[in-house]
């Protein structure tokens, strides 16, 4: 997959450096660590090593509300063999000028840089990924694009090329580290490790929705209504056209909603362009038509009533 000195096997111990902004997710930071020191447990020895860092060397905050130890500032995370970036929300207040400014000079000390979840913006803004292959979460694919024609944006898990990784999220950072203790140590390890967690490694370019496997509980015709829904955020169908598409009469799959989710197939549908609203207004800087536009209202004012109808408030409220 790749010609870097990282992937090719050895018994020298690796370090990784893991650079966690506040209001990253704690399950993200574990999908990255504990593989690793698993690694090590089942080898019996230090083969994988780690520090934590953070941009001003202080305890951070993540998203579950507790504040994750760091060994200091992103200087510390020197010597180290690979940087990773984690990152969550609020990239506009945790992503400062300094941060991208001291990661930009940093990144040739490492034999390879990368990001986790969000963290392919970070690297983006550093000019880091200019000329690489790169995925993010898939809720950013489409911003990231544009916002970097230089960097060819992909939907993959995680994404080699050549001294960069990124990484869409918490269970692929399970996947890469998995993969990177196949490349140094065998697959034998890399399936014991897997094992120790109950979950199998799924490959980088695997398409990030097609883990999200179907409700076993979930009636199929719901599930493949509920596929539709997702898939068309920004071109909702109607009910009737969902119920035809599947193969059943409106009131048939207005009777399978209502045993599965308590809901209607048309209230579901709208509270789900209603999140994905509300994470554009959280998560972006778009204009409320572009989110509108992008989560399939017909005008800013539409958004804009069944916002407050269903959180109680205006989109506005939420930039302050």
């Amino acid at each position: 997959m790749t010609e870097n000195a990282i992937f090719q096997p050895s018994d020298q111990p690796l370090t990784i450096a893991l650079l966690v902004l506040p209001q990253a997710s704690i399950l993200e930071v574990a999908s990255a660590l504990d593989p690793l020191r698993n690694a090590n447990r089942q080898l019996g020895h230090e083969a994988y090593r780690w520090r934590v860092v953070s941009p001003d060397g202080a305890p951070v905050p993540l998203t579950c509300g507790i504040s994750l130890p760091s060994t200091g500032p992103l200087s510390h995370a020197a010597g180290a063999d690979a940087l990773i970036v984690v990152a969550g929300y609020r990239l506009a207040e945790v992503a400062t000028r300094p941060l991208i400014r001291d990661l930009r000079r940093i990144a040739p000390r490492f034999q390879l840089v990368g990001g986790i979840d969000a963290a392919p913006w970070v690297l983006a803004r550093a000019g880091l990924l200019d000329g690489h292959r790169a995925t993010v979460h898939w809720e950013d694919l489409e911003d990231l694009a544009a916002a970097h024609p230089h960097v060819d944006v992909v939907p993959d898990r995680f994404v080699i090329d050549r001294n960069r990784v990124t990484i869409s999220g918490a269970a692929p950072a399970a996947d890469f580290m998995l993969h990177l203790i196949r490349a140094r140590h065998g697959a034998g390890l890399a399936r014991q490790v897997a094992m120790s967690f109950l979950t199998q490694a799924r490959p980088g370019a695997e398409p990030q929705t097609a883990a999200v496997e179907p409700d076993p509980a979930l009636d199929p015709r719901v599930a493949s209504a509920l596929a539709r829904m997702e898939a068309q955020i920004d071109t909702p169908e109607t009910a009737a056209e969902i119920a035809r598409a599947i193969g059943l009469s409106p009131r048939r799959l207005e009777t399978l909603f209502r045993e599965a989710l308590g809901t209607t197939p048309a209230a579901h549908a709208l509270g789900l362009r209603l999140q994905v609203a509300r994470r554009m207004l959280t998560d972006t800087r778009h204009p409320l038509a572009e989110v509108a536009l992008r989560t399939g209202f017909s005008s800013p004012s539409t958004l804009s009533r069944a916002f407050r109808t269903r959180f109680g408030q205006p989109p506005g409220a939420l930039r302050g």
